[in-house]
């Protein structure tokens, strides 16, 4: 018989089915096999356990195990409500939701569960024990955290981490060299050198003995040995250190069914389940469990249920077959929340640890600077820890902390700020030299998260002065009247688009400041010999800036203001000014009639005279200016003046220094009536 149901009878004939089956106690059908009727039979027990009557639904299964007649993925609906009635019992969060955050979570892999070795920081922020993200290339690798792509290509070489591998190893040498130890006993369990391996893990064990992850896997090598005493331990042992580990209570469930604990194995594998309802070692594991034929189910506060050899035996398969770092990899795969639930929950009551057990969880608590504190360190005994250097944890570029701190595939970590500088001007690491093009390509830069939780955790009040200097920083870039960035380059006006071609170290530096601050503008000037830049200029928006992959880009904007600028002067490479803003001065009565009058008739001079330009010409101007603006209502309505005014200016053929006293103007009828001019001037050169 399969697992697939029939379609459901009408229910009063399953009940009458399963009451008749209660009282004569006989599964036997036709032909010795299940007959169809109790296909139905099974279908009602499994529609009462998902429909959490488990009293009811247990003899039914019972009645249908009594020959034996019942598979083991048969019994996967019974399995997930069981599950689902540990979860309910012992108030767990659904899977999925975040876990309460331990406080030494920070230095923990997020792949092996283990403390970092060698730590690796991939493109997306995030950092792995180098020897995990070696074992799981693949030809797509994704992050496990973010799930993003590109973490850690085939073929491409891996860098650990500069920074967070010299921190780890001062802040925290005996979890480092336990570490060290875990991966080397690993090799030796790989080589089949069990006793080799078991006294790694010892050693290990003795420098670090709040790792949960060294008592699964020598829990593991144990259970190897058929040491099934000292394996339960362990596992007991890791399972307290982290009583919402999924992985762990698998090693126990493991551990009990080899002593022939059938009843507590199932426990914990239905508890594995309640963690995680998807993983499918837990879940094969529970199915192979099979009612005893002389010992019916009864319903206690907890699942009472016996196992049939077959567990007992798919496990020790399973030990004999697995090795230590498969398993710290096979398991922690899914997301991190399957694993670490919330300490609130009631289990923690009957799971408490002993004393010494409870100090061991704490880890080595970092100290400031200025403070020296004794802490009970990993071994037990009482000595200084060594205090929080800000200089560990400064920028080589800037000398100041790290901020937005992101690390170079090659290893190296700088702040994001300071990194794009550098690569502005050469494409390589600022330490090491190695080539960043690709890194410069992606224009992605992602900070590095455990050295900003670090820093945030260690260093707040450093890290809240840093962040004070920055703001301030922006603030200062943000002012649109003083020390506003000015690019040296051609004449723009108002309402005219100006595209830029952006290659210069120092314009590269401006644009993005301007694009950080989300001011998106700066000032345009001409060239002077003697000041630097012309005393008027136009305020340019950036509508869009692309970007290529050697670091320049195209920068799309259009004027919006005209500026007097009051104060020259520069900042890191590029020119800055003091300004203020121009506009033009309004007139009313009969001098607004006779504007109105001129403002018509050079409106017609300009339409007439580019339309009588060659369409060759005509089509690169419209090309780039677009179409001449339409005449305005009203040409007081802008300060800056009627917009088809700079767009006649800007496609006259005038020198700069020409075109620059019209930007400087405040009088409209100046500025019409010098544009009248130069077309007079144009009209009659043509006839020439």
């Amino acid at each position: 018989m399969g697992s697939h149901l029939p379609p459901r009878p009408e229910p009063q004939l399953v009940l009458q089915l399963a009451a008749g089956a209660l009282q004569a106690q006989n599964l036997e059908a036709p032909g010795g096999g299940l007959g169809p009727e109790w296909q139905v039979l099974l279908g009602r027990a499994d529609a009462l356990a998902f429909g959490g009557r488990l009293h009811e639904a247990l003899p039914l299964y019972q009645l249908a195990s009594r020959h034996q007649q019942l598979r083991a993925e048969q019994l996967e609906k019974l399995v997930e409500c069981l599950a689902q009635s540990v979860r309910i019992k012992e108030g767990l969060p659904a899977a999925g939701q975040p876990a309460a955050p331990r406080e030494w979570d920070v230095f923990r892999c997020r792949k092996c569960q283990g403390f970092l070795f060698e730590p690796v920081s991939l493109p997306c922020g995030h950092t792995f024990c180098k020897k995990c993200l070696e074992r799981d290339r693949a030809p797509e690798p994704r992050c496990v955290l973010c799930k993003e792509a590109g973490g850690a290509a085939a073929g491409q070489l891996l860098r650990v981490n500069v920074i967070l591998s010299n921190l780890l190893t001062k802040w925290f040498p005996c979890q480092v060299k336990a570490s060290q130890l875990r991966h080397e006993g690993n090799l030796l369990y790989k080589e089949k050198k069990l006793q080799a391996a078991l006294q790694k893990y010892n050693e290990a064990v003795s420098l670090a003995p709040n790792d949960h992850l060294l008592y699964s896997n020598r829990s593991q090598i144990n259970s190897t040995l058929k040491a099934c005493e000292d394996a339960l331990h362990d596992a007991e042992t890791a399972c307290r250190l982290q009583p919402y580990w999924l992985k762990g209570h698998l090693r126990k469930g493991q551990a009990l069914a080899n002593l022939g604990k059938t009843e507590e194995a199932l426990r914990e594998f239905l508890f594995c389940l309640a963690l995680d309802t998807g993983n499918k070692t837990a879940k094969s594991e529970a199915q192979k469990v099979n009612v005893e034929q002389k010992k019916g189910f009864s319903v206690q506060e907890e699942p009472n249920v016996t196992t049939s050899g077959s567990l007992r035996k798919s496990i020790q398969i399973t030990e004999s077959k697995k090795d230590c770092s498969e398993e710290e990899n096979k398991f922690t795969s899914m997301p991190e929340s399957t694993f670490l639930l919330s300490e609130k929950c009631s289990l923690l009551k009957r799971k408490c640890c002993s004393e010494e057990m409870r100090n061991a969880e704490v880890p080595c608590k970092l100290m400031k600077k200025d403070i020296v504190d004794i802490r009970e360190n990993s071994t037990g005994q009482h000595i200084p820890f060594e205090v929080v250097d800000p200089s560990d944890l400064d920028c080589s570029l800037c000398m100041r902390l790290f901020y937005e701190p992101v690390t170079t595939p090659c290893g190296h970590t700088f702040c994001l700020k300071c990194l794009e500088r550098c690569l502005d001007h050469n494409p390589k690491c600022p330490l090491c030299k190695e080539g960043l093009s690709e890194c410069l390509a992606m224009r992605k830069y992602c900070k590095t998260v455990l050295m900003e939780e670090l820093i945030a955790r260690y260093l707040p009040e450093e890290l809240t002065e840093r962040r004070k200097i920055y703001e301030e920083e922006i603030a200062e870039l943000s002012n649109l009247n003083k020390n506003v960035p000015i690019f040296v380059c051609t004449m723009a006006y108002p309402t005219v688009p100006c595209p830029l071609h952006i290659f210069e170290p120092c314009y590269r530096l401006m644009i993005r400041r301007c694009m950080e601050t989300g001011t998106k503008q700066f000032g345009m000037c001409i060239s002077d010999p003697v000041k630097g830049f012309a005393d008027y200029g136009c305020i340019l928006e950036i509508r869009n800036v692309e970007f290529f992959a050697d670091g320049r880009s195209v920068v799309d904007s259009i004027g919006k203001r005209r500026f007097k600028v009051i104060q020259h002067s520069q900042r890191d490479g590029y020119n800055t000014a003091d300004i203020e803003y121009i506009e033009d001065q309004k007139v009313q009565g009969q001098e607004y009639a006779a504007l109105l009058v001129l403002h018509d008739s050079v409106y017609d001079q300009a339409y007439t005279w580019f339309n009588s330009l060659k369409q060759a010409l005509k089509s690169r101007i419209l090309s780039h200016f677009g179409p001449m603006p339409a005449k305005d209502p009203d040409p007081q309505a802008n300060p800056n003046g009627p917009a088809w005014c700079w767009w006649v200016l800007a496609v006259l053929p005038l020198e700069n220094r020409a075109q620059l006293p019209f930007l400087a103007m405040k009088s409209l009828k100046d500025r019409l009536s010098g544009i009248r001019r130069v077309l007079a001037f144009m009209s009659r050169a043509r006839a020439r």
